[in-house]
């Protein structure tokens, strides 16, 4: 076959090759030879021989005590490489508009930045009274929802120091006043899978809830959040809200590669 001819057919090999490699991924676990025929639709003869092929290539090992096959050490690499190059803004931005429009509430998403949550964009309802987020925003970890939602999933050395400062000198409620009872909120807060400020938002007459976000290694990437009127926005754990939100945020964590639980802090 001439060079023009592969290049507006491809290269067939390469396509059977792959549809095994999708074949065992979508097996979930290691499988035997006649299971990987079968479900590439191909003799196992046939089979075999492409999977001498991508073991060399370190796309597939085999279990020498089990026989079974497995995606390779390679395979991994190239999803977790592509699953870093996701554009996860991107991907955040989606989220917060389709929970606007199913909730008709402000939504906003929220990144780490230098010392703290910061709002990257926000949503606006379409309703008469609403809460405007302004972008760039740096939040508080205690007193924003958000903020609580980092606290509770970011590592201790990054939060600790940032949560000692705060303890001293941000004006908290009297039921966070201390080491113990912000560690009690955030183990509350895990438990959940959700953040609420439930009045103690650091803005008055403000009410927010917030859900993690989580990457390809189960940590805390973002934080989408829904922002209201208090006493206009039902942030109750079996309400409306909150069950949209926390459902966004497993969306948008299963699409960058969560996977099992969240790594604890």
């Amino acid at each position: 076959m001439s060079e023009e001819l592969e290049g507006k057919h491809g290269v067939q090999s390469l396509e059977i090759g792959m549809g095994i490699l999708r074949a065992m991924a979508n097996g979930q676990r290691s499988m035997m030879l006649k299971d990987i025929a079968a479900a590439a639709d191909m003799p196992a003869s046939k089979a075999h021989r492409y999977l001498v092929s991508l073991i060399r290539a370190g796309l597939v090992d085999q279990d020498p005590m089990t026989s079974r096959y497995d995606l390779g050490t390679f395979a991994l690499n190239l999803g977790l490489v592509a699953l870093d190059r996701l554009d996860r803004v991107r991907l955040g931005l989606s989220a917060i508009s389709e929970l606007r429009d199913e909730i008709n509430q402000t939504t906003a998403l929220a990144v780490w930045g230098d010392g703290g949550p910061v709002v990257i964009r926000w949503e606006r309802p379409r309703r008469p009274i609403t809460v405007n987020v302004t972008t760039g925003t740096a939040l508080d970890l205690l007193m924003s929802a958000a903020g609580r939602v980092f606290a509770a999933w970011m590592p201790k050395n990054i939060i600790a120091p940032i949560l000692a400062e705060e303890l001293k000198h941000a004006p908290l409620p009297p039921a966070l006043k201390s080491k113990a009872a912000v560690e009690a909120l955030l183990a509350e807060i895990r438990a959940q899978g959700y953040a609420a400020t439930n009045g103690q938002h650091k803005v008055a007459g403000v009410e927010a809830a917030a859900a993690p976000i989580f990457n390809f290694k189960n940590e805390i990437t973002m934080a989408v959040l829904v922002v209201g009127v208090q006493g206009m926005l039902d942030i109750s754990p079996e309400g409306k809200v909150v069950q949209s939100l926390k459902q966004s945020a497993e969306k948008l964590s299963l699409r960058l590669g969560a996977h099992g639980e969240p790594k604890q802090p």
